[in-house]
């Protein structure tokens, strides 16, 4: 008889938390990153993806109903229509910018400069809201005219500053936000049809919630890779400061969605955390310090930060055993995970590898037996989960399905 939905996802969340445990499970789990696969396999567009939740939704659903992995992950899309609402320039998305067929590409820039550090330090609120989001976004430009909100602390003294919104370039900021929050709003509701599909079928979301490592955020959205890199040098005692002041604003972001949604599990994407990007002296300096007190902050409050390590982060992974054990799902992307496996295997649960090159360019025969050597010498003993490296976008469909149904087959624990 076949088991009902509601038993197939406890089945399957039962199968993904005990390898985070470091226990053994009845077989490797398998969790998919999809990115944008599904609308290629679902014979829709990029841009359909990002314009009409209903084919992106159905799409998605197939792709998970055919591969059916332990959980799933989709593409963290901002909509089209939302992006466009507000004139973003911070993303090229299919269909604007980037070839309909294609996934979207983030512009990195100095949307933050030198010298506003004091500014973001002072009140990163009203830093947000009158400079740094109208350089983001072109339909919010208006909001550069307000004076500080911190005025209104003041009381009925500055109700005649009221008049400021009456502004055509604020309202027209205004507007735009409502707009995009109508748009925004639309999108959710098909989303979440879709998802209560999936949970009709059995099959539960890997992540919900995400949040971001300090030293991240203001190297990716805020100073830009060249201006973080420049501010270790020039004014390391700001960068550091500033990793301390967005900490509780980013541990609060990762609770609030995770406890809203019931889901533990915390997406959080690293990028110039990795090998290559700093010296270890530098990450000890700049990058762990915080990150780590994020991690810890989430496993406090009961949740499982699935931290997703972009590139190869080989000569960090010691600093990694001194998070909680069996708390942690480390998803690794071109670390060396037998390495990884040897120096976490009795303390952190590790996932992936499998490259998206492989997937994408490979036979099926080579994805098994890639897929052999990772459960042979990283699943035993179990605290190890099968998936691929990063998003699968151009992965070929029969490379996929090989991954699949290898692990389901082989890497069952005897």
């Amino acid at each position: 008889m076949e088991k009902r939905p509601e038993e197939q996802i406890k089945e399957r969340v039962q199968r993904v938390e005990a390898a985070v445990a470091l226990k053994v499970p009845d077989r490797v789990p398998l969790v998919l990153s999809f990115g944008l696969f599904p609308a290629k396999y679902g014979g829709i567009s990029c841009e359909d993806a990002f314009y009409d939740p209903v084919r992106w939704g159905a799409a998605l659903k197939k792709a998970v109903s055919d591969f059916a992995p332990d959980m799933y992950e989709g593409v963290r899309m901002v909509p089209g229509p939302v992006l466009e609402a507000l004139d973003c320039k911070q993303v090229k998305w299919p269909g604007h910018g980037a070839p309909s067929d294609h996934s979207h590409q983030f512009v990195e820039g100095e949307y933050m400069k030198a010298d506003e550090y004091s500014a973001l330090l002072d009140d990163p609120t009203d830093y947000a809201l009158r400079v740094y989001m109208p350089r983001v976004y072109g339909s919010l430009e208006g909001l550069r005219t307000l004076r500080s909100l911190r005025s209104w602390l003041f009381g009925y003294m500055v109700a005649p500053q009221a008049a400021l919104f009456t502004r055509p370039e604020v309202t027209g900021a205004l507007e735009a936000l409502i707009e995009a929050g109508h748009r925004a709003s639309r999108w959710r509701a098909g989303i979440r049809t879709l998802e209560k599909d999936m949970a009709e079928a059995g099959f539960p979301q890997f992540t919900v919630s995400s949040t971001y490592a300090p030293f991240d955020i203001i190297s990716d959205t805020l100073r830009g890779m060249r201006g973080t890199m420049l501010d270790m040098y020039r004014q390391p005692d700001k960068l550091i400061e500033a990793c301390e002041r967005l900490l509780p604003v980013l541990i609060e972001t990762g609770v609030g969605i995770a406890k809203h949604v019931g889901n533990p599990r915390v997406f959080i994407p690293l990028h110039r955390g990795a090998d290559g990007f700093m010296s270890v002296k530098q990450y000890e300096t700049f990058y762990w310090p915080t990150f780590k007190r994020l991690l810890l902050a989430l496993c406090d409050q009961g949740l499982t930060p699935c931290p997703f390590f972009e590139g190869d982060y080989t000569s960090r992974l010691e600093y990694l055993r001194e998070l909680p054990k069996g708390k942690v799902l480390c998803h690794f992307d071109r670390t060396d995970l037998v390495k990884a496996k040897e120096v976490l295997g009795d303390h952190l649960c590790v996932m992936g590898n499998v490259p998206a090159s492989l997937l994408q360019l490979g036979s099926p025969q080579e994805v098994r037996e890639y897929c052999q050597k990772l459960v042979d010498r990283v699943g035993k003993g179990g605290g190890f989960i099968m998936a691929p490296g990063c998003v699968i976008d151009e992965a070929r469909p029969e490379n996929v399905k090989a991954m699949c149904d290898f692990t389901r087959e082989y890497g069952v624990y005897a």
